[in-house]
């Protein structure tokens, strides 16, 4: 592209192409490093905040700019996809039989969504600018989708962290492609946030250090899904009754009253058997029955071991006593973690004498 109305008038094509694909949020920004990004992951890491995830450490420098991990990238087009629930995320929170799993993981896998529009938003694209360059990324990738969101203003990293639109609140799934165009790119949304600190005050395990920082090893998310071993006794009351992330944080964001139920994409409405699913059925899962249940789900990546491990957990905070033979079946479980939590959901569950 060479003259700015060009410029100007495919950004305005471009919208209207991801808007049609379902996309509700678009945004350009640049490909360039950003200094003051690049040191927060530097900092973030060099504080031990990302727990296991070593991935984020051994390809920083991939991370530190869309052009560290693609020389030749010039722009960027930041996306937002809708997942705003038609339900309360904190509705299931005195439902001790029952298991919550978080409002992204109740639908079809949003890695697979997202990127099919993606990469058909890239050929739209290519067909209109021959000489362009793309690369579709959707969180699988050294990519730091949520700052790039805000450079691109389409909302901006609240004090949780997450991206938040003042349009679809705290509900967007994100995904970038990064192009050799040069784009006319956006202002950096600024924050609005102002003095709420609600989602800091919601965390039930204290994961928030401060506004804007987030100590992974202590976030629920983090600790049901990318935490292999057994979640230390410290968190395990406070997991309640969650098996698979947290929406906490989100759920609480004054901006969600401005989102709408997340429309025309019926590929994140919630399965009925994973709204509310009881713990007892879950127990009962053998890898076999894990793999059928949560076929096409996102939470089938963590296996059958560590989501019955997260089970074991809320059962021994359901005090519900009909859970004890399910869980002193699973003491004698073959993978040892499993095992620890079921003999501590056990003696939670054990009347005292």
């Amino acid at each position: 592209m060479v003259n700015s109305a060009a410029r100007i008038n495919l950004a305005k094509a471009l919208e209207a192409e991801a808007r049609a694909l379902g996309f509700a949020a678009c945004g350009f920004a640049s490909a360039a490093e950003d200094p003051v990004r690049a040191k927060r992951l530097e900092e973030w890491l060099g504080e031990g905040h990302h727990g296991s995830m070593e991935w984020m450490k051994t390809r920083l420098h991939h991370r530190r700019s869309p052009q560290d991990l693609w020389p030749e990238a010039k722009s960027v087009i930041a996306l937002g996809m809708s997942y705003a629930p038609a339900l309360d995320p904190m509705a299931l929170e005195d439902a001790k039989s029952r298991a919550r799993i978080s409002v992204y993981a109740q639908g079809k896998d949003y890695h697979d969504v997202v990127k099919k529009r993606l990469k058909a938003l890239a050929r739209w694209l290519v067909a209109e600018e021959p000489e362009a360059e793309v690369k579709v990324f959707v969180d699988t990738a050294p990519v730091m989708e949520k700052p790039l969101g805000e450079a691109a203003g389409i909302g901006w990293q609240g004090k949780h962290t997450n991206l938040v639109s003042p349009d679809h609140g705290s509900w967007l799934f994100l995904g970038a492609i990064y192009t050799t165009l040069d784009l006319e790119v956006a202002e950096p949304h600024r924050d609005q946030c102002g003095s709420c600190r609600a989602c800091l005050d919601a965390c039930p395990t204290g994961a928030f250090p401060g506004p804007y920082q987030l100590d992974a090893r202590r976030c629920i998310s983090y600790l049901t899904i990318e935490h292999k071993g057994p979640i230390a006794e410290e968190f395990r009351e406070a997991l309640g009754n969650r098996i698979y992330g947290c929406d906490d944080c989100l759920a609480v964001c004054p901006w969600n009253k401005f989102a709408q139920e997340a429309q025309g994409m019926r590929e994140f409405l919630p399965r009925a058997e994973l709204t509310a699913p009881r713990l007892a059925e879950l127990l009962a899962l053998d890898d076999a029955g894990f793999r059928a249940l949560f076929s096409g789900s996102p939470v089938k990546r963590i296996g059958r071991d560590r989501f019955v491990r997260n089970c074991l957990y809320a059962a021994g905070n359901s005090a519900e006593s009909g859970l004890l033979d399910q869980v002193t079946a699973l003491t004698n479980d073959p993978d040892p973690v499993v095992a620890d939590a079921a003999q501590w959901a056990r003696a939670r569950l054990t009347p005292s004498l």
